[in-house]
């Protein structure tokens, strides 16, 4: 069923943007929207929002809808001209200044471009986007929700690797039957679990390396609850802990408290970053931290908008990103430390509350 209040949202944002018409194709967005999820692959698969109050979904007759969805369908087969009608209905409408949405494929877009030569187009993602960005109180409770179960299982994983007889790829599905038994129905993404020098790959696959004392372990996670996600990073070391790794997990610790203590509504994401960068620097690792500080989440794990030097985005309050520098070591080691965060009205809610102070783990 249409979601009116975020519909309502999307069109002021059309408003602001001048955007008359805006063509939803990210299945997602939809789902955000209607509260149905379809994956059409190949086939065509357009939401119509109107700021005129008219609104329409193309949808394959392939697909079974089991319930209203609050909108007005047209339906086609494979056999009829998809683009021909979202045209028309377009032309009809009288759409002028039609905004797209960055999944809409290049071989729709083109033909409703030529079909539509007296209309004005823009790539308007950000027009739905932000809107996903700040999350209302439903969508707050169940990432809460999904954090505590990602809490739980965080320790869960430090209680289980400190035995040592796993290897990384054998943890993987130890933390989804943890999951499961909490009551998430997945994870968020494949978890990355990296021992020692694997670890200094951000984007390390699971493998079967087995622990060694001195190894740091980083585990990044999330599971899905309810349609949102979790994401949380923890570093534990592994018997032991050297100079080096307790300074740069104490640097990279300093800089992920430090961004959290500075987010609040009105700071450009764009500086939290450069507060998390610039400890780092100063701490002798600046090109050892190479990735974004952070990332949006919701419906999906890596959703529109980031925290990064770039970032056009200014703090909203009920938005949800992630804050998670790191420091990677190459052939030694790897250290990230990663909460969600809430923008509230004065500052910001970690929604994690695992521990973050190091932690070396197998002798107890």
């Amino acid at each position: 069923m249409v979601n009116q209040n975020r519909l309502a949202r999307v069109i002021k944002r059309m408003e602001t943007k001048h955007i008359d018409h805006m063509l939803v194709t990210d299945p997602t967005s939809i789902d955000y929207l209607l509260d149905y999820l379809n994956y059409p692959h190949e086939r065509t698969y357009v939401m119509a929002i109107s700021t005129n109050g008219h609104h329409q979904l193309f949808f394959n007759n392939l697909f079974f809808v089991d319930h209203d969805l609050g909108i007005p369908i047209t339906w086609f087969s494979d056999a009829q001209d998809s683009l021909g009608m979202i045209a028309e209905y377009l032309k009809k409408d009288g759409a002028k200044a039609i905004g797209v949405d960055k999944n809409m494929e290049a071989r729709w877009l083109l033909p409703l471009m030529d079909a539509l030569s007296d209309a004005s187009f823009t790539v308007a993602s950000e027009v739905v986007d932000l809107v996903r960005g700040v999350k209302d109180e439903e969508e707050i409770a169940l990432m809460k929700k999904a954090s505590k179960i990602n809490d739980e299982a965080m320790g869960y994983m430090a209680k289980t690797l400190a035995s040592g007889q796993y290897t990384e790829a054998e943890m993987d599905p130890l933390l989804l039957a943890f999951y499961k038994s909490k009551g998430a129905s997945d994870h968020s993404f494949e978890p990355i679990i990296g021992y020692g020098e694997n670890g200094a790959n951000p984007h390390h696959m699971n493998d079967d390396s087995k622990l060694k004392p001195g190894d740091s372990i980083i585990v990044d996670q999330g599971c899905l609850y309810q349609g949102y996600c979790s994401d949380m990073t923890r570093t534990f070391f592994y018997k032991e802990v050297s100079d080096k790794q307790e300074y740069v997990y104490n640097l990279v610790l300093k800089a992920q408290l430090a961004a959290e203590a500075a987010i609040k509504p009105g700071v450009a994401l764009a500086d939290i970053d450069k507060i998390a960068r610039d400890i780092i620097t100063q701490g002798g690792y600046g090109k050892e931290f190479n990735h974004r500080l952070g990332h949006f989440i919701g419906r999906l794990c890596h959703e529109a908008g980031e925290v990064n030097t770039t970032s056009p985005i200014i703090a909203e309050e009920g938005m949800i990103f992630s804050i998670e520098p790191g420091v990677y070591i190459e052939g030694e080691f790897g250290v990230r430390i990663e909460d969600l965060v809430l923008v509230t009205h004065d500052g910001c809610q970690p929604l994690n509350s695992y521990p973050k102070e190091l932690t070396v783990i197998g002798n107890e």
